[in-house]
């Protein structure tokens, strides 16, 4: 049966330790995380150890992503947070995954010489540090599918697939046709599938199609851990929930999620 993560500290109100505790209770058997301290990310292996459970995923901060693409210490900057967070995949262990931005915002620079160089050095990096890379969809097509063409032969780069940023931030475009077969990791919720409404609500709590998400999953082949990116502070339906509920619901639609993909649950 394949895997279940979801997001730390989807919901505040536990401590790390009691966080993960709980998400093992619910039925989670994997987690995934920003950059942290090297102490608190010590604190999350200890405790994913403590309950046989894994670490899925590193998401490297993209705070001031566009600046990569552009000349001066700001981009170095920007690199060196993406080489870090290699590095802290690399400490996760197991098969560690680091997911990738390649642009923020409305008006992200063009495809630059200088951008190439620094996402080469953080690919290579990533190749001799024995983790993987995933470029994850966002609102622009054109950086991403350089991307995903630039580095076409390199057989730790891949696709994260965020259903939630296609359906606030693409409507009508789909990438899981393209580049499902590249598959490395999911972030599932749900939004209202309004233009710019990144709301990571609990799936099936939105407006997103999640039979068609289910379908181009299956078809892809993909067969690893199926990773909830959910934030209980981005919606106000969930203000007044316990962490502990708001995870025990969010268990419910990744097991729903799970026996959809498998093909036992199309409802």
């Amino acid at each position: 049966m394949r895997k279940l993560a979801i997001n730390l500290h989807a919901k505040a109100g536990l401590d790390t330790a009691a966080y993960i505790a709980y998400m093992k209770k619910v039925g989670f058997d994997a987690l995934f995380t920003d950059v942290l301290s090297v102490t608190e990310q010590n604190t999350v292996m200890d405790a994913l150890a403590r309950h046989g459970m894994t670490y899925e995923m590193i998401h490297a901060p993209f705070g001031h992503i566009n600046d990569i693409w552009l000349e001066g210490e700001r981009g170095e900057a920007m690199c060196a947070e993406l080489l870090s967070a290699v590095d802290a995949a690399a400490l996760a262990g197991g098969a560690p995954v680091v997911i990738l931005h390649l642009s923020s915002g409305k008006n992200p620079p063009p495809v630059t010489e200088v951008g190439r160089v620094r996402y080469e050095r953080v690919v290579e990096y990533a190749a001799k540090r024995g983790v993987r890379v995933a470029f994850e969809n966002q609102r622009f097509l054109f950086n991403f599918e350089w991307a995903m063409r630039h580095f076409a032969n390199a057989a730790h780069v891949g696709f994260c697939f965020d259903c939630g940023h296609e359906g606030c931030f693409t409507p009508g475009l789909e990438f899981m046709p393209d580049y499902g077969k590249r598959l490395f990791g999911t972030h599932l919720h749900d939004n209202s599938c309004v233009r710019d409404a990144d709301e990571h609500k609990i799936p099936f709590d939105g407006k997103i199609n999640f039979s068609r998400v289910t379908r181009q999953i299956r078809e892809s082949g993909y067969k690893g851990t199926l990773t909830l990116e959910t934030f209980a502070g981005n919606h106000k339906s969930y203000e007044l929930m316990r962490p502990e509920a708001f995870l025990e619901q969010a268990a419910l639609a990744a097991k729903r999620r799970r026996r959809m993909v498998d093909g036992f649950d199309w409802n």
